[in-house]
C-alpha cells in the first residue's frame, strides 16, 4: 500500500470496552500517553546524563523543550514502527530532526549510548504508574464505601446460599465485609508492586556499553572528564540512580530486558484486583435477580436499559466489572509467557508484552472506576433479605435444630432425625415447626418459647458480627500502616533513590 493511501490511523475510544470509555484509565494508557511516556524517559535520560555532567546542560534543555512541544504525529510513527517492530526507533529519528531544527549541536546527544528497549520499557512503567495512580485511588473509594455498607448493615440477617441454594443465614455486613477484604488486599499487593517498578536502563544488551563508550572516549561534554580516573563502572551505578531519580521510579537491581518479572507481576496484581472486584460483580448480579432482589444498583439516566424490554434495569455497572475481570487473567497470562525471553532480547516475546499490558491496566482501572460509583450507590434491601430468610419455613436453622437436640438425643440421632422431618417438609410443603411438633422423635424436647427461638433464622448468625468488627479493623489498621509508609517490591534496590526524584511531568 503506498503511502498516500495508507488507513487511517484512528483513537481507540473504547466501543467495544465501555468498561473504561471516558474514564481515567482510557486517558492513561491512550497512544498519546504512550508517546509522551517515550518522550519523557527519553528526556529524562539526557537530563540525567547532563545531571552527571556527560551532556551539556544546555543540550539537554533542549531535547526537553523539542519533546514536550514539537507535534508529533502518532499515525506516522505507528506506521513507521513496523520497520523497527518498535515505535521507539521511528520516535528518534523525528525527534532527533526536530531537535536538530532547534539546535545542530544538541541532536548529538538525543538518544546518546541508549538503545529501544531502555525507552519502550521505561516507558511502560512510566504509563503503569499513571494509570495506576487514579486506579488506585478509586479503589480508596470502593473499600470506603464497602466498609460503611458493612458497618450499617452489620447485623442485617439474609440468607447465605452456598451451591446456588439457601444454607445458613449470614449478615449482609458480612457479605459486605467479605468484598472489603478481597479488594483492600489486592489493592495493597498492587501498592507494593507499583513502588518497586524500576526504570530500564542496559543499552544494546545489557552491559551499558553505550553509555559508558561514551564517557570513556571523552566526547559527551568537557565534563565527562570527571570519570576519567575513576572506575566506570561508578557510572553504571550514578547513570541509573539518576536516570531513576529524573522519572520517580525505582532503581534496577540489574538491567531487566530479559528479566520480565517487574511487568509479570504488575500484570498479575491487577488480575487479582479485577478478581476481586469481579467477586464484587458477580454478587451484586445475583441478588439483583427479580425473585432475589436484595440489592439495587445506583440508578441514572440511561443506566441498564434493555433496547427491546422497557420494564429492564440491567445491573449494568456489575456487568461492565465482570466483563473486565473475566479478560486481565488472559491478558496477563501473555505478560506472564513474555518471561520466557531469550538471548539478551527476544524476537516477539518483549513486544508481545505492550498491547496485553495496556489492556490489563485500562480493564483493571476502568473496572476499578466502576466498583467505586457500584460500592457508593448500592441499595441493599434489609426487608427483602427477611422476607427471603422465610422462604423455606426455617429449613436454614436445621444446622442449629441437629446441634441443640444432640444433647439430648446424640449427635447422629439428632441430625437423622432433623434430616427426616426437614425432608417431610420438603415434600409436603407443611411448616418445620408443624413436622417437628407431629414427630414422636422430636416433641418434648422443648418449650414452645425455645422452639420458637430455635426456628428464627435471625437468631443463627454466629459470629457474623464479630467478624464484621475484625474485617473493619483490619481495614483501619492497612490504612494507617500505608499512611506511614511501606516498602517496595522485589525488583528494585532500597535506598534513597527509590522515587525521590522529580517525576518528568
Amino acid at each position: 500500500m503506498t503511502a498516500d493511501r495508507a488507513p487511517r490511523v484512528g483513537p481507540d475510544s473504547g466501543l467495544l470496552t465501555p468498561v473504561r470509555a471516558g474514564t481515567p484509565a482510557e486517558e492513561a494508557t491512550s497512544d498519546e500517553a504512550w508517546l509522551r511516556a517515550l518522550l519523557d524517559a527519553e528526556t529524562a535520560l539526557v537530563r540525567a546524563q547532563a545531571r552527571l555532567g556527560v551532556v551539556p546542560e544546555k543540550a539537554a534543555e533542549t531535547i526537553a523543550y523539542v519533546a514536550a512541544t514539537h507535534p508529533f504525529d502518532i499515525g506516522d510513527l505507528a506506521r513507521r514502527a513496523r520497520g523497527a517492530a518498535n515505535p521507539v526507533v521511528a520516535l528518534v529519528g523525528a525527534l532527533t530532526a526536530a531537535v536538530a531544527a532547534e539546535d545542530e549541536a544538541a541532536a548529538d546527544h538525543v538518544h546518546r549510548g541508549s538503545t529501544s528497549q531502555d525507552i519502550m520499557d521505561t516507558a511502560a512503567v512510566l504509563v503503569a504508574h499513571r494509570a495506576t495512580d487514579p486506579l488506585l485511588a478509586d479503589l480508596d473509594r470502593t473499600t470506603a464505601a464497602l466498609a460503611r455498607l458493612a458497618a450499617t448493615h452489620r447485623d442485617t440477617p439474609m440468607p447465605g446460599r452456598t451451591l446456588a441454594l439457601h444454607a445458613v443465614p449470614v449478615t449482609f455486613g458480612l457479605k459486605a465485609a467479605g468484598w472489603l477484604l478481597a479488594v483492600l488486599e489486592a489493592g495493597e499487593r498492587l501498592r507494593d508492586v507499583r513502588l518497586g517498578l524500576p526504570v530500564q536502563l542496559g543499552g544494546a544488551a545489557g552491559t551499558l556499553a553505550g553509555y559508558l563508550e561514551h564517557v570513556r572516549r571523552g566526547d559527551s561534554a568537557p565534563e565527562a572528564d570527571a570519570y576519567a580516573d575513576r572506575d566506570l563502572a561508578a557510572y553504571v551505578t550514578d547513570l541509573t540512580a539518576a536516570f531513576a531519580a529524573e522519572t520517580g521510579l525505582a532503581v534496577p537491581v540489574l538491567p531487566w530486558h530479559t528479566a520480565r518479572g517487574p511487568l509479570a507481576e504488575l500484570a498479575a496484581a491487577l488480575a487479582l484486583v479485577t478478581g476481586a472486584l469481579g467477586k464484587v460483580a458477580v454478587d451484586v448480579q445475583t441478588l439483583s435477580r427479580t425473585e432475589i432482589a436484595e440489592v439495587a444498583e445506583p440508578a441514572a439516566a440511561g443506566r441498564g436499559v434493555s433496547s427491546a424490554m422497557p420494564h429492564k434495569r440491567n445491573p449494568a455497572l456489575a456487568t461492565l466489572i465482570r466483563a473486565a475481570a473475566l479478560q486481565v487473567p488472559a491478558l496477563a497470562l501473555v505478560v506472564t509467557q513474555a518471561m520466557l525471553a531469550e538471548d539478551e532480547r527476544p524476537a516477539g516475546a518483549w513486544h508481545a508484552e505492550w498491547e496485553p499490558l495496556r489492556e490489563c491496566l485500562r480493564l483493571a482501572g476502568g473496572a476499578a472506576h466502576t466498583a467505586a460509583e457500584l460500592a457508593e450507590g448500592l441499595t441493599p434491601r434489609p426487608a427483602r433479605m427477611r422476607d427471603n430468610l422465610d422462604l423455606t419455613g426455617s429449613l436454614l436453622v436445621t444446622e442449629r435444630l441437629a446441634a441443640a437436640l444432640a444433647r439430648t438425643l446424640g449427635r447422629r440421632k439428632a441430625v437423622e432425625a432433623v434430616t427426616a422431618a426437614a425432608t417431610e417438609a420438603e415434600r409436603s410443603g407443611t411448616p418445620l415447626r408443624t413436622v417437628l411438633t407431629r414427630s414422636p422423635d422430636l416433641t418434648g424436647h422443648f418449650s414452645e418459647r425455645e422452639l420458637t427461638g430455635l426456628l428464627d433464622p435471625t437468631h443463627y448468625t454466629g459470629a457474623a458480627s464479630a467478624l464484621v468488627d475484625r474485617a473493619l479493623t483490619h481495614y483501619e489498621a492497612l490504612r494507617d500502616r500505608r499512611a506511614q509508609g511501606s516498602s517496595g517490591g522485589s525488583w528494585a534496590e532500597p535506598g534513597p533513590d527509590r522515587g525521590e526524584g522529580r517525576p518528568v511531568p
